[in-house]
């Protein structure tokens, strides 16, 4: 990635306008013509949303994405679409005992509808507050049940079984975060009362010492920054075994959007950690080598993705794509999601984005002579997302963002050409999150209350 002139937040201005009028007809068009009756909308197809089954863990991105349209415009019909369907919809997310998602699904939904309340930006009576506040007390506590132990910690399983680590579900600690913030604990067998908290805290940081590389000489692919989709540990032990990839190529080249997951989740509880009390975790770790920790591996992954990425800052779905040799240089110019090779993972930008420029804040809050250059990365990615050929003007299209990629591997992502790569067709996570990532941006530029998940526990 080449960074070019200074930008700021107020430069995308004109923008975030067009952005969020077109994000609106996309959130209506949705709401008016998908078909939920055999699951969530989780990417498109010839421009129109369909499901796919695997697990439902898209759905709080949909309403969730209704609560950041109104959040940015003050157009109550997207807060009555996100509050009606979040009540309605996503009460069986909050018990669901068999995935790793409740950071996105739950947080994305209650969270939001509290922090709206706490930022006093709509009003609600003290049951409908309590409401929302109980779901994600409930939410962190389940999420926190998918537990294996390592020799050194331990980690929420994925949905693939208590031997897997998922880099993505360093994003759903903050279903755990917030449990914890709000008074609530897990109680297991004889009441024994398990610290949310304290597995937060080590998930992440199973996180950071497995799927995340350091550059350490663990293997002979242990190049800094890197990171693996999927770690695998012996579930009788709890010893650690290989990397292992579901959606990127390899257990040995980077899958971006696992990247993003990454890049994010460091940067948004990199910020939230002075709240926390110390006291709560630090039989884990204490807080001092806890920042040191989570600095160097946002640090690493920030510039493993900078390193990595076309000019523009829209990687391509991954790093070892074995058709990518094919392309030339392709590092040395914008990425073509047009080419005839290899898929570009427009989703994975929209993740990364929001997370450099947290970290980027972070770094300044701590006076880090290094802060701009993640700021300006992620108000650049943004920059291109938000302007074709990514942004979809096609009032036919029900997605928002262009070019995203689900499972390459798996061949699920529909390709208008058979000669040229997957394109064209948008995800329901990749447009949540460009939503996030513009709203973060418009608050910034306008000087607003900053944009966090945890404004949902501050008073």
């Amino acid at each position: 990635m080449i960074l070019q002139n200074a930008i700021s937040p107020s430069d995308l201005s004109a923008s975030l306008e067009e952005f969020w009028k077109l994000s609106g007809e996309k959130i209506v068009a949705i709401e008016k013509h998908f078909d939920p009756k055999n699951g969530a909308p989780v990417f498109t197809e010839k421009g129109k949303y369909v499901t796919r089954g695997w697990t439902e863990w898209t759905q709080g991105f949909q309403y969730g994405s209704a609560i950041l349209q109104f959040d940015a415009t003050g157009n109550e019909q997207f807060l009555d679409i996100g509050r009606k369907n979040t009540v309605e919809k996503m009460a069986p997310h909050l018990t669901h005992t068999g995935v790793h998602d409740h950071g996105f699904n739950n947080v994305s939904t209650y969270g939001n509808l509290l922090r709206l309340i706490r930022e006093k930006k709509i009003s609600a009576s003290q049951w409908e507050q309590d409401f929302y506040k109980l779901a994600l007390k409930i939410s962190g506590a389940v999420q926190a049940t998918r537990w294996s132990k390592t020799q050194d910690g331990g980690y929420i399983y994925s949905f693939n079984g208590p031997h897997s680590l998922f880099v993505d579900t360093i994003r759903s600690c903050r279903a755990l975060v917030v449990s914890h913030g709000l008074g609530h604990v897990l109680q297991g067998e004889n009441d024994k009362k398990i610290s949310l908290i304290q597995r937060a805290v080590q998930h992440i940081r199973s996180t950071m010492r497995y799927s995340i590389y350091m550059g350490n000489g663990r293997d002979s692919y242990d190049i800094s920054g890197r990171t693996a989709h999927e770690i695998i540990f012996n579930t009788n032990d709890g010893n650690y075994r290989c990397p292992n990839s579901q959606q990127g190529y390899t257990g040995f080249s980077t899958w971006t959007r696992g990247l993003a997951w990454a890049i994010c989740g460091l940067g948004e509880t990199l910020e939230i950690l002075d709240e926390l009390e110390e006291k709560d975790y630090e039989e884990i770790i204490s807080k001092e080598d806890f920042i040191l920790e989570m600095k160097q591996a946002a640090i690493a992954t920030a510039n493993f993705y900078l390193e990595n990425t076309p000019t523009d800052g829209i990687p391509y779905w991954d790093t070892g794509a074995p058709n990518l040799y094919k392309m030339g240089d392709y590092l040395n110019r914008p990425a073509e999601p047009y080419n005839s090779y290899e898929p570009v993972d427009s989703s994975a930008a929209c993740i990364a984005a929001q997370g450099l420029i947290r970290i980027g804040n972070w770094l300044k809050l701590n006076g880090e002579a290094e802060w701009e250059t993640y700021v300006q990365a992620g108000l650049q990615v943004a920059r291109a997302l938000f302007q074709k050929p990514y942004l979809s003007h096609d009032p036919e299209h029900q997605g928002l963002i262009l070019h995203s990629i689900y499972h390459q591997p798996n061949g699920w992502d529909y390709k208008p050409n058979p000669n040229q790569a997957a394109h064209g067709e948008s995800s329901m996570w990749g447009d949540y999150h460009a939503r996030e990532l513009a709203l973060l941006i418009q608050r910034m530029a306008k000087g607003e209350n900053y944009y966090s998940f945890y404004n949902c526990v501050r008073p």
